[in-house]
């Protein structure tokens, strides 16, 4: 049985994938710029910790868009 998702779910995914592609960026932006700046740099720690933090939060989206949870409306018909 398959249950329609809400606004809110398909929001929380919408902003999952954005997530990880804002991770993905972050990423690309240090194995570019690590050349320049070296490992040292706190930009360098500063885009590893945005990375970590971006993959985290559209791992948590994803799991909350992709849930099956139940409808909560009052069914007055009975």
């Amino acid at each position: 049985m398959q249950s329609s998702k809400n606004a809110l779910q398909k929001a929380s995914y919408v902003s999952a994938i954005t997530s990880l592609i804002a991770a993905v960026t972050c990423l690309v932006i240090l194995y570019l710029k690590v050349d320049d700046i070296g490992f040292d740099n706190p930009i360098s720690a500063s885009l590893m910790a945005a990375s970590f933090f971006f993959v985290s939060v559209g791992l948590v989206l994803m799991v909350i868009a992709k849930a099956d949870l139940p409808s909560f409306k009052i069914d007055n018909d009975k």
